[in-house]
């Protein structure tokens, strides 16, 4: 079926423009699929008492649907540079919610664990629309445009956990499974009558594909360098939330789901910060966004570290927290996909599997460090992975310049 898919370049009308409507249809698909990857962070102690084991193997709950959303990314995201894009992400849409009813209905750890995994690997529909809309975006407006649609996906990613939080307590975590798969199933509806067709634009067989993401990791240093670099952001982003719920329930807190739910509300606030990084990114640079939120990231894990018993201290460091990696991931994501706007979909493959490879990773060591040195560990993991970006960010600036330096001596 995928050498199909792939096996040549589809010819229609030329998709209609980018218009403020479909820009909005476009956030709010973005949106309702990334939310997929979120709803179980609230509600991990719930899952936990069901099935009747620790903090650490329900850990691997979150763990594998990262881990699944970045193996996703190589079997569809580079598709979007071939096939007609409509299609593709209605597909997309009935086989996320035939994995969200499997994990309803999970009976035990592996089951449940499984089945988020195939919610991970089907709900990557954001990262193939993101470079959609930069290729329908008119001239010089490409890091706003992103900024707009990332807007939707990130606010996706922080309301699912007020939304599942509350669900959790009132109908049970099963049941938000069942309605996020009633979701995908009318997103699928909806973008199969709003969303214009967009043709491939050239043949090429999967294996064909495949290697020509290899040789973009091993042709282009700053796809590998700003790839890293988000993947550290979010690995601090998804330790902390994976294990912010362990946080709410114990001294001075004894919160549930729903509180920690109701955290995404708070950093829901910096969701404002996508466009006028997109806005920044466009005027100044990405890297002069990234650097400033390098900065607001740490600090947010030091309000975590020496406040986070408090609850105006935890408050403050979640709303640092989303504004920085917002931030970051704007920028970061511009960066990339001005570099090769031909493979803007493998590119965008190659930077998603590092982003979400960082936070299957932050899940897992957020949830070792919680279980052995508590908050602090988590705190500790937080601050490690952003010294790692730090780092390399300024590694990069090293290599720039002396490049500049080169060119300057031999003119």
């Amino acid at each position: 079926m995928t050498e199909e898919l792939v096996s040549g370049p589809e010819h229609s009308q030329p998709s209609a423009p980018l218009t403020p409507a479909l820009i909005w249809v476009m956030s709010l698909a973005s949106a309702a699929a990334v939310a997929n990857i979120y709803y179980n962070q609230p509600m991990l102690a719930d899952m936990m008492r069901t099935f009747r084991v620790g903090p650490r193997d329900i850990g691997l709950v979150a763990t594998f649907t990262q881990l699944g959303y970045a193996i996703g990314m190589p079997l569809f995201v580079p598709l979007g540079d071939f096939v007609e894009r409509r299609r593709l992400l209605v597909s997309l849409f009935l086989a996320v919610a035939a994995s969200l009813v499997a994990t309803a209905m999970a009976q035990n750890l592996v089951w449940i664990v499984a089945a988020s995994f195939l919610v991970g690997v089907t709900t990557v529909i954001a990262q193939i629309m993101i470079p959609l809309a930069a290729e329908l975006a008119p001239p010089g407006q490409q890091g706003r445009t992103i900024g707009m649609i990332l807007s939707g996906a990130l606010l996706g990613i922080l309301l699912a956990r007020t939304i599942s939080g509350t669900t959790a307590k009132y109908f049970g975590w099963r049941m938000m499974y069942w309605v996020a798969a009633v979701v995908a199933l009318l997103f699928a509806l909806l973008l199969q009558l709003q969303l214009p067709r967009v043709p491939g634009k050239s043949g090429m067989t999967y294996k064909q594909l495949i290697a020509s993401i290899f040789r973009l990791v091993i042709e282009q240093p700053k796809l590998r360098q700003v790839s890293f670099i988000a993947a550290m952001f979010f690995a601090s982003f998804i330790a902390f939330w994976t294990t912010l719920v362990f946080l709410l329930e114990t001294p001075p807190y004894h919160y549930g789901s729903q509180t920690a739910g109701l955290f995404g509300l708070v950093g829901a606030t910096g969701v404002m910060v996508a466009p006028i990084a997109g806005r920044q990114a466009d005027r100044r640079s990405p890297r002069f966004v990234v650097g400033i939120a390098l900065v607001v990231v740490l600090g947010a894990f030091a309000a975590f570290w020496f406040l986070g018993f408090q609850l105006w201290g935890l408050v403050l460091g979640v709303i640092l927290l989303d504004a920085g990696v917002q931030g970051a991931q704007v920028a970061n994501q511009s960066s990339v996909l001005a570099l090769l706007p031909e493979a803007r979909n493998r590119v965008n493959t190659v930077y998603m599997i590092s982003y979400f490879s960082g936070g299957s990773i932050g899940s897992l060591l957020g949830s070792w460090a919680w279980g052995r040195w508590h908050w602090h560990g988590v705190c500790a993991c937080g601050i490690g992975f952003m010294l790692l970006a730090a780092a390399v960010f300024l590694a990069r600036r090293s290599e720039v310049q002396s490049i500049s330096a080169a060119r300057s001596s031999e003119v």
